[in-house]
């Protein structure tokens, strides 16, 4: 049985981590997940796993040095993948001191401790077998494309945002670890993400939202900044993927090769919506919005590492996942009606 570190599991993404490891290795894995709870965790997410034997919940923040350190000393940690980060670019346009505690030093802190609980023999930078500490990053650390092009692992750092700088911030101190400790590590840096479980201030679960209320729904300046677009549970399988077989000290990039403008998001959904349960919406509840300050234009990612040597490349199609996606929001409408209220997300914590 492995034992990983999974933080900010009740998130959106590490709770789809946390259900597809469950699903796909059963028994054999042991998963403890340290969530802070802010406002975009959720523990809803994990309503179905809760009970497990082979999971355990801790209520905590990474910066807590002495709290990681008893999770490393109880524990024998085999992995620690690091999900556990503020990533609202418009929050950490207000507020970037929380983005840099958070991004950086929580990362530095769990660095550390993994480095100090795997060192075997600290003259030869010897480690524990087997073990991985894995960042979980993104594209938005490469800054804005142009028309033309893609990120590739050797596009230099220009990020443009408080929250995507400490982002950067993070992967640097990730890679110093590996450089300086030779600390067993890997960088993933995925492009956007869509599907269940999404804390709806991002684009896909406000819209739908919105819809649903018959309420404006925002688009910034003229809708057509471009994303790359991965399914949630594709990401789960490339992290698995990097896991098990990435090249320690290696950055991977993964994309869903689907690169849409925001307004054809919202557009595709207004008419799932209106073909399929409410004949009232329509493209007039759209609202186009100041622009973000430091909007970045567009992001394409260049997954051709991963593939070559890792094997991995995006399962769903688009149309599959952004249809399967919809649905389960609107399958789900109380978890997207209470999903703002602290007390539902924050069930049966002590």
């Amino acid at each position: 049985m492995r034992t990983y570190l999974v933080t900010g599991g009740a998130g959106f993404i590490g709770s789809n981590f946390l259900h597809y490891m469950l699903g796909k290795y059963k028994e054999n894995v042991f998963l403890i997940n340290l969530d802070a709870l802010t406002y975009a965790g959720n523990l809803e997410n994990l309503k179905s796993i809760e009970n497990f034997k082979n999971y355990k919940f801790i209520n905590g923040d990474i910066c807590e040095e002495k709290l990681v350190k008893e999770i490393f000393s109880k524990y024998e940690i085999d992995y620690v993948v690091n999900f556990a980060a503020e990533t609202h670019v418009d929050n950490s346009i207000k507020d970037p001191f929380v983005f840099l505690k958070t991004n950086a030093k929580g990362t530095l802190v769990l660095l550390e401790e993994a480095r100090k609980a795997w060192l075997l023999d600290g003259e030869k930078d010897e480690y524990k077998k087997g073990c991985k500490f894995l960042q979980i990053s993104t594209d938005e650390v490469y800054g804005s494309l142009g028309k033309e092009g893609f990120f590739t692992e050797k596009t230099p750092m220009a990020p443009n945002s408080p929250y995507s700088a400490s982002k950067a911030s993070a992967d640097f101190l990730v890679r110093s670890y590996f450089k300086t400790y030779k600390l067993p590590a890997n960088i993933t840096r995925c492009s956007n993400n869509y599907g269940e479980y999404q804390f709806p201030e991002k684009l896909i679960p406000l819209t739908i939202k919105k819809l649903l209320d018959h309420k404006k729904t925002p688009v910034y300046g003229d809708g057509l900044n471009v994303r790359d677009w991965l399914y949630v549970k594709d990401h789960c399988s490339a992290i698995d993927a990097v896991l098990n077989k990435g090249k320690l000290g290696e950055v991977y990039n993964i994309g869903g090769n689907n690169e849409k403008s925001n307004i054809e998001i919202v557009n595709l959904i207004v008419d799932y919506i209106k073909n399929n349960v409410d004949p009232k919406v329509s493209e007039n509840l759209i609202e186009f919005v100041k622009d973000r300050k430091g909007h970045d234009r567009r992001y394409a990612i260049d997954s051709s590492k991963i593939k070559e040597e890792l094997g991995w490349s995006p399962k769903t199609k688009f149309e599959d996942g952004i249809k399967k996606t919809i649905s389960w929001y609107l399958n789900n409408k109380e978890w997207l009606e209470n999903i703002e209220s602290r007390e539902y997300r924050k069930r049966k914590v002590k």
